[in-house]
Parts: structure tokens; C-alpha cells; sequence
């Protein structure tokens, strides 16, 4: 067992209730404080724990962390780098630091104050410099209702679905951090027989997805298995991949998405490692047929994460329109790694792969818009009156994710962004 997922554990510093950010938890990003350079924290609490400046104090001295410069970077890559041994020792030692019988970080007021820095006080960065982005295509609701809506629903699935995890390659420059506001793209879309016409796009999409973030180098022409992924995975965020519907049904025949999906995604700050997710892993659904050797795995691979999307009306409240669970996702992230290295792709660290739109069975889990109002023809209507089919400006939309187990509550905390006019 890992001593810092321990649930008996509990923490000096006090954890409001339904905090994502237990003892148990400890995630990793990157904040700004007042005259502070960006640097490596972990949220608490209410609060961030500075590590660059935890270091200077000596508290890193049994880390194997020879340069503490890796802390003191405004992403945290270089400290990914240093791979999963040193990622696992500085969670712990973190934890033992916030033990609430451990008074040798607590007992020092000026270490306390140097470097614990409130939540609130703090702007968080993006994470990690994403060298390049998969977005997959792994739930087997979501992809059935899409066929069912767009193809044929007696043969909803495309014949390779059940035999591989679909993917395609995104664009990496476009994702940023929670509360990045996202411009209403332009573009191509056409209706029926009239011609084609260019301006923005009437039907602005979110998708429910958690993307994992690699930690390891891959040798051109090398292959991890399903069973070597967790070795090479860092942790995990909250993801929403932004599309433009109508530009994507004229755009994607026959190469697949493109600038219906790469003008914007939204990342939550914190990346929550494999680790803190490891009381959480469940059997995923059965495959059927049976999979090639090469995407064979043992064990729990799926994660038992409830997941939340809610959408705020200019100078309204939150609504919550869609609870589903990464539980639900046929192809797991190891069988999704295995598949991309399977042709000798290289891996580089901060490559983020994302799962894809996450719906569940319910009407009510279903991951998208598209799917909510089944393609525009079942509107929702909320509390204010109004009535969406798809994303209007103005509108912010949120994710939320956390798994839950022995009363210990791992979170992701808020993936938001607000919707402007088009340019």
C-alpha cells in the first residue's frame, strides 16, 4: 500500500468538507503568488504548499532531488523528468509533513509562512508544456449514440471500434488553463443542398473527458504494454474538448476532426498522479470480442471518478445538466498508451491523451450536448426559462471529477470556461 493514501491519515492544516484536496490527495501544478515566479505547488486544503521554497528550508534533504531548481519552473515537466520514484518520494514526504503528529513543518512559523499560500491568493498555470495531444474516442455510449444519430442506428459502431481504441492527433497549443476564456470559433459549415458558408458556429459543444499526462521518454520504435503503462504515466486532469458541431459534419470527411476541435481545450490547474488514484480502480466493462495480445492487460484498469458538467447563463447560476463516471470508458488508458506506442510512436514527457467524451447508459450521463439534446431536437431547458441546444455566449461551462471511497475524497477541482462572441 501506498503510506500516503493511507484513509486513517489526517492533516494538521484543516480540510473543509467535500475539499478535493484531502491529505490522501496532494495533486501538482503550477502557481502564481504576488512577487512570486512560477513555481511547482501542491494544493492542501484551502491552501498551496510552495516546494521550491519547502526545499530551501531543508525539508527535501532525503528526496532525491539533487537540483531543486526542477521546483522553481513555470511547468512541471522537468520535474516529471526525473521519473516515478522521485514523484512517489516527494508525495510521501509531503504527507509526512502535513501529518498532524508531525510538528517538524507545523512548529516552524517561519517556514509556515514562507510557504504555505492560500488558494484563493494564487493563479495557477498551466500545468505541464504539452509537446503533443491525442484525443481518443473510448465510450462505448458516447460513440454508439453518436452512430445512432449520424449513421445507422442498427449498426451504430464502425467495424474496427470494438478492435482498437480510435484516436486522432489534436493540437497541442491550443489547450489551456481552467477560467481561459474561449472565443466562439469561425468556420465552414454547410445546410443541406445550399452552398457552403464561413462565419461562426451555431452549435459550440463541450465533451466530458479526463486526460493522463505522460512522465517518460519513449525510444523511436519502442512499445509499452498495457501492464508497463502506469510506469510511464504522471497523473491525471479534468478535460473539455471544446468542438463546433456543424463545421465538424462538413469538415471531417474523410481525415477526421481539424478545426472543429483545435481552436480550443480546457485543462483543470491540478494533475492528481496515478498514485493518489489508486484505492479507486475498478473492473472496466467486458470486452467482447476479445482484444489482440498487444492490448491484453491484468487486473483493475478503470477508475471509479464521478464526473459533473455544469453550465452558468450570463449573470445566472450553475446548473448541473449532465453526472456521469470514467468507469464507463471501454478502452482504458493502458490499453490507449499500448495502442499508441504499438507502431513505434515515441513518448515525451507532458504528451496528454484524452479519453475522449465519457457518457454512461443514463440519459442524464451523457457526455455532450450533441448527445443532451439529441442533436439539437430535445432542447434543455433551464431554471431561468431559457432553453439550450448547444453552448450560447456568455455561458460558462464546468467540469467537476473526484472519486470517493472509505470517506476519503480524491478531487480534480474546477475545469471552467466562459464562452465570448466570435470574432
Amino acid at each position: 500500500m501506498i503510506k500516503a493514501n493511507d484513509p486513517n491519515l489526517h492533516s494538521w492544516i484543516t480540510i473543509p468538507p467535500d475539499c478535493d484536496f484531502p491529505i490522501q490527495n496532494l495533486p501538482f501544478g503550477i502557481f502564481k503568488a504576488g512577487f512570486k515566479d512560477p513555481r511547482v505547488g501542491v494544493a492542501i486544503g484551502d491552501y498551496v504548499l510552495d516546494l521550491y521554497a519547502l526545499s530551501q528550508f531543508g525539508y527535501f534533504e532525503d528526496v532525491n532531488i539533487t537540483d531543486h531548481t526542477v521546483l522553481f519552473r513555470d511547468t512541471l515537466n522537468a520535474f516529471i523528468s526525473l521519473g516515478k520514484p522521485v514523484w512517489r518520494q516527494t508525495r510521501e514526504r509531503v504527507s509526512e509533513l502535513l501529518r498532524n503528529d508531525n510538528g517538524e513543518f507545523r512548529d516552524n512559523e517561519e517556514a509556515v509562512r514562507e510557504c504555505l499560500i492560500k488558494r484563493s491568493e494564487v493563479e495557477m498555470l498551466m500545468p505541464v508544456r504539452v509537446p503533443n495531444y491525442t484525443d481518443f474516442y473510448s465510450s462505448i455510449e458516447h460513440a454508439t449514440n453518436v452512430g445512432i444519430m449520424f449513421r445507422d442506428p442498427a449498426n451504430a459502431l464502425l467495424p474496427n471500434w470494438k478492435h482498437l481504441p480510435v484516436g486522432y492527433h489534436g493540437r497541442a497549443s491550443s489547450i489551456t488553463i481552467s477560467g481561459t476564456d474561449v472565443i466562439r470559433p469561425n468556420g465552414q459549415t454547410k445546410v443541406g443542398d445550399n452552398a457552403p458558408t464561413f462565419g461562426p458556429t451555431k452549435e459550440l459543444d463541450f465533451e466530458l473527458e479526463v486526460a493522463f499526462i505522460t512522465g517518460r521518454e519513449t525510444q523511436l520504435g519502442s512499445t509499452v504494454t498495457p501492464d508497463e503503462a502506469e510506469d510511464y504515466i504522471f497523473g491525471m486532469v479534468l478535460f473539455n474538448d471544446w468542438s463546433a458541431r456543424d463545421m465538424q459534419r462538413w469538415e471531417y470527411v474523410p481525415l477526421g476532426p481539424f478545426l472543429a476541435k483545435n481552436f480550443a481545450s480546457t485543462i483543470s490547474p491540478w494533475v492528481v498522479t496515478l498514485d493518489a488514484l489508486e484505492p479507486f480502480r475498478v473492473a472496466g466493462p467486458e470486452q467482447e470480442p476479445a482484444v489482440l495480445p498487444y492490448l491484453q492487460f491484468s487486473g483493475n484498469k478503470n477508475l471509479d471518478i464521478n464526473l459533473e458538467v455544469l453550465l452558468k447563463p450570463e449573470g445566472g447560476k450553475d446548473v448541473s445538466i449532465c453526472r456521469s463516471n470514467y468507469k464507463f470508458m471501454y478502452w482504458n488508458m493502458n490499453q490507449q498508451l499500448a495502442h499508441q506506442t504499438s507502431n513505434g510512436c515515441n513518448l515525451q514527457v507532458g504528451d496528454m491523451y484524452a479519453s475522449g467524451t465519457i457518457s454512461g447508459k443514463d440519459e442524464t450521463s451523457y457526455g455532450s450536448m450533441l448527445e443532451l439534446t439529441w442533436k439539437g431536437t430535445k432542447p434543455l431547458t433551464l431554471p431561468d426559462g431559457s432553453e439550450r441546444k448547444f453552448i450560447n455566449d456568455g455561458d460558462t461551462i464546468t467540469m467537476r471529477g473526484y472519486a470517493e471511497k472509505n470517506g476519503i475524497r480524491v478531487g480534480f477541482g474546477d475545469c471552467t470556461a466562459k464562452v465570448l462572441p466570435a470574432l
